[in-house]
């Protein structure tokens, strides 16, 4: 079992995105709640990063948290994040641009 994390939680996830994960989720310093992902639903969209176990939101719904996230993620050294209403998304798909941040609503 990983710190931070159960087996079932990142069932499915490259292990290159759960080191980070891991690694994020420790400098943040605030749970991490996959919302999606392989193990907690998936994409529904095929041959996503999702899909693909190389993404996964994570539940944000105040200011500070979502700050602490994104803040952790991008020093874990995460190249793919997108900032949402509700969830923060990372992913390592390096088959997609890379040093990119953007923003969006939660569906």
């Amino acid at each position: 079992m990983r710190p931070y994390f159960t087996e079932s939680e990142v069932s499915g996830l490259a292990p290159a995105l759960v080191e980070r994960l891991v690694e994020a989720r420790k400098l943040a310093m605030t749970p991490f709640v996959i919302t999606e992902g392989p193990a907690a639903g998936g994409s529904h969209v095929a041959n996503t990063a999702h899909a693909r176990g190389l993404a996964v939101d994570l539940r944000c719904h105040d200011s500070i948290s979502r700050f602490k996230i994104v803040k952790a993620l991008l020093d874990a050294g995460f190249a793919r994040v997108g900032v949402y209403d509700k969830h923060v998304h990372a992913d390592v798909d390096d088959s997609l641009p890379q040093g990119v941040l953007w923003v969006g609503r939660s569906s």
